[in-house]
Order: structure tokens, then sequence, then C-alpha cells
């Protein structure tokens, strides 16, 4: 190796968003109430706390799980609010609002519109986007399955890392919907000789076909966060 030492080819933004989109398409849910709210927000508490983020380093953590027309299903705070290194910023909830806005405003995660962005070259004013939204990871789409028209909620965790808070997010959600496939009843036998046939899975890539094949070249925005205009792509 001549003394140098290899170091392996950071992904791209393209790459990320590409990521990014498929995270979205892969993880959606069958179903999602009020206690799905809250035993998804407490799993996303648990591995915050165990991680050295906040063991290590004293990071704080704040959480929100919302409607997409803003209720909000689950909220809470890890570490105590302050100005001192290491706790939740008075600034934090604020962030957090602002990363949740641009989920209902584009329908993708904030992590895809943020490394979209950077994969086209351009800034949330060349797109259109308001001054208001907080383009950082984190914020992350909760779509049921064979449902393409919109998403119904939004979780969203900020600590001021976009791709350790992106990565929390839907690790969690991965998680949460294994253990709601292993919880699933079994359909009951059919007759001796009979094929049941089974319900599409999350992914089903039949339940997925609205969302474009890359990220790159484009953020889709759907036209129900957009009134009066027409849904297109952003060039």
């Amino acid at each position: 190796m001549n003394g140098h030492y290899y170091r392996p080819m950071q992904p791209t933004d393209a790459e990320l968003a590409t990521k990014a989109l498929d995270e979205e398409a892969a993880y959606r849910f069958p179903s999602f109430s009020a206690n799905d709210a809250v035993t998804l927000g407490l799993s996303l508490r648990k591995r915050f706390r165990s991680s050295s983020r906040h063991q290590r380093l004293g990071r704080g953590l704040v959480i929100s799980i919302q409607t997409i027309v803003g209720h909000t299903l689950f909220s809470c705070t890890v570490g105590d609010l302050g100005i001192t290194v290491g706790d939740v910023s008075l600034d934090s909830w604020s962030s957090l609002d602002g990363m949740i806005a641009v989920v209902r405003r584009t329908g993708h995660s904030s992590f895809y519109v943020e490394k979209g962005m950077g994969a086209m070259g351009k800034s949330p004013q060349q797109l259109g986007l308001p001054s208001d939204l907080r383009i950082h990871g984190g914020a992350f789409p909760i779509w049921l399955q064979n449902a393409p028209c919109c998403p119904i909620a939004v979780v969203a965790c900020y600590s001021g890392s976009s791709a350790d808070d992106h990565h929390m997010v839907v690790t969690t959600v991965r998680d949460y919907l294994r253990k709601m496939s292993e919880g699933a009843e079994k359909p009951p036998p059919g007759p001796r000789g009979s094929v049941t046939k089974s319900s599409p899975g999350i992914h089903d890539s039949s339940s997925v076909e609205w969302i474009g094949k890359t990220a790159v070249g484009k953020l889709y925005r759907p036209t129900q966060y957009e009134e009066g205009h027409e849904s297109e792509g952003v060039p």
C-alpha cells in the first residue's frame, strides 16, 4: 500500500438520496394507530438513550410523531433544556417543526430532500421551497401499504446530526415493522389442495410504482401539498 491508508469512498449526495428514496418505498405500514405511534416513539427514545451520542457525548434529542394534518400522537425530550453543550437547545423544537414541514410539503423524508438538493446543486430558494422549512435529516414519512396518495403521518427526531438522526429513525421504523410482521396472525389454512394467496408485503413492487426509479434530477411534489399548482418535477 506504499504507506498509504485505504479510505473507502464516501457515498455521493445522489447515492444517499436514492437510498433514502428506496427506504421510503420499502418501509411502509400495514396499519398505523395512536398506540403504534406511542410504541414507535418509545422505541426511538430507548435507542437514543442507549447510544454513545447520549451516554458518552451527552447529546440530547427531541422526538415528535404527528399525523400529516398536524395532530400530535407522541412527543418527548431526551435530556434537559438549556444552552450548555450536550443539552437540548432552545431551538430544537422549532428545528423539528421545520423538518416535519418538509415532509408535509414534499411527501418525502427531509434527508432525501437535503441530499437531493445537494445532488442537483440547488438551494431551497431555487426549488421554490419556503424559508421556514428546515432542510435537515431526521423527519420520515409514514406511508400505508397500497395507499400511495400521501403519507398519513410523520416521525421525526432532532439531535443536530442530519445523517445520524435519519439513520436512527429509519432503523427504528424498520425494526418496528419487522416486529409487526412477526406478530401478525397467520391466515387460517385453506381447504386441502387449495392455494391461499398472500397479501402484498412492504417490499411489494406494485405498491411503490408512484416513486421514481432514481432520486437524481427531480424532487417529486404531490399535488395535495401544493394547492393551485400542477404536480411536476423540479428541474
